[in-house]
């Protein structure tokens, strides 16, 4: 499935349809705080497992907007990074083998 990468973002979000479509549970309420400063109440839902790549992560994703959006918290924890001059999401050069952490 394709996604729009959205460092602003903390989380994933999909639309509702997708949520259907992904048998997804609803695990939360969450208010969430949008671009132009409005508020809203959305379904927090999972878990989602994230693949790219050699990388993968389990999440939750919000459900909202009209498509699918990786946020910042699954690309640390996949440890890939967007590419601006190329416009597309890779994995980190500096460990190209393995997803790498920081647990201290």
């Amino acid at each position: 499935m394709k996604s729009l990468v959205d460092t602003g973002s903390l989380h994933s979000c999909v639309p509702e349809h997708v949520a259907i479509q992904l048998e997804l549970e609803e695990l939360y309420k969450r208010e969430v705080t949008i671009a132009d400063g409005k508020k809203h109440l959305v379904p927090y839902m999972g878990p989602i497992s994230i693949k790219f790549k050699n990388r993968g992560c389990f999440t939750g994703a919000l459900v909202f907007g009209d498509e699918v959006l990786l946020g910042a918290v699954p690309m640390e924890d996949m440890d890939v990074l967007k590419s601006t001059a190329k416009q597309a999401l890779i994995i980190n050069p500096e460990s190209q083998n393995i997803a790498m952490s920081v647990a201290k």
